[in-house]
């Protein structure tokens, strides 16, 4: 059996530019999708804090160390500059690998620069 586990997470970047006419979906600073193990084109599940908006797209390559969150086409529609994003990748993992599975979490400041990273969530309190 395959199960459908997070592989990574960009936690609350912020959109930086919102592009309804341009070709791709979802510009991320490219050291940000090395650090998360995000391809580019790989799809991406983007939830914007801010409205409650979700939807699925795929990210392609900003430039390294640029800070960029530019979500593009008809999802740009969904956010506007300033908002904060939670960027989500899945992976399909063997049920008997998926106990040893960890995601690549990543943490970011309000300009988008990693802060830190982590391989899982705390337990949430009562």
């Amino acid at each position: 059996m395959q199960l459908t586990l997070l592989k990574a997470k960009i936690h609350r970047v912020t959109v930086t530019q919102a592009e309804q006419h341009y070709e791709g979906s979802v510009a991320i600073d490219g050291r940000l999708l090395d650090i998360a193990g995000i391809r580019e084109y790989e799809q991406v599940h983007v939830w914007n804090v801010d409205n409650g908006e979700r939807f699925v797209t795929y990210a392609i390559r900003a430039e390294e160390g640029s800070g960029t969150i530019s979500v593009n086409g008809a999802a740009a529609l969904r956010v506007q500059p300033g908002h904060l994003l939670i960027i989500a990748a899945w992976a399909q993992v063997d049920a008997a690998a998926a106990a040893e599975f960890q995601p690549t979490l990543v943490y970011v400041d309000a300009h988008n620069r990693m802060t830190h990273s982590n391989r899982s969530i705390p337990k949430q309190a009562a």
